[in-house]
């Protein structure tokens, strides 16, 4: 199993990259939205990577962060939904904004995906509303390591928030946004947090 690959990003294509490791030149299908934010050829990268055998081909899948591998594993264990779905999935809409769709019940915007009507979509929505959270919008990879209490308290008080935002009508990938740059302690309450999130939307 390769978990992930460091090395130097030799080449871009149109739906992976090669990297090139130890000698080796490994070509990793990514998410169309990725390309843009790996930096360019010949710059050192990290990518994650879930190692795909099936009868017919192996593949490698890359992704950015853990939470994205995740989310893509998360999405192959969907009936119906094979490795090159998913990718196309996460190639339409971000991890978060795919987060956003399935704990929101938004079939419509998950059925914009190649491939994906919308019983499909509505079978992702089913089968992962119960896996994801919204602590899983609003830290991402947090910048510093939190014990397990701390991330309960401060993700009941980040929810509350997020949903204080939404009904003052910004978008739910908007209030998730401005709430994971806050900087959350154990002390703060819903309120503080929700004063903190207004004023880094003010700034968009």
């Amino acid at each position: 199993m390769i978990s992930y690959i460091r090395g130097t990003l030799a080449e871009k294509l149109e739906d992976s990259v090669v990297v090139e490791a130890g000698g080796i030149g490994y070509r990793i299908f990514v998410p169309v939205s990725a390309l843009s934010e790996l930096p360019g050829t010949g710059e050192t990268v990290k990518i994650h990577t879930y190692f795909c055998v099936r009868e017919d081909s192996v593949s490698l899948f890359g992704f950015l962060s853990k939470q994205d591998m995740e989310m893509f594993k998360q999405l192959i264990g969907v009936n119906g939904i094979g490795p090159r779905s998913a990718l196309g999935i996460l190639s339409v809409l971000t991890p978060d904004a795919l987060r956003i769709a399935v704990i929101s019940g938004d079939a419509k915007t998950i059925a914009k995906a190649p491939g994906v009507g919308n019983k499909t979509a509505q079978r992702i929505i089913l089968d992962l509303k119960d896996k994801i959270h919204a602590e899983d919008l609003l830290y991402g990879e947090p910048a510093v390591t939190m014990t397990v209490p701390e991330i309960s308290g401060v993700g009941e008080v980040g929810k509350e928030a997020v949903e204080a935002l939404t009904a003052l009508g910004y978008t739910a990938s908007e209030a998730a946004g401005a709430v994971r740059k806050v900087a959350i302690t154990e002390t703060m309450t819903a309120e503080d947090v929700l004063k903190a999130a207004l004023r880094h939307l003010a700034f968009l």
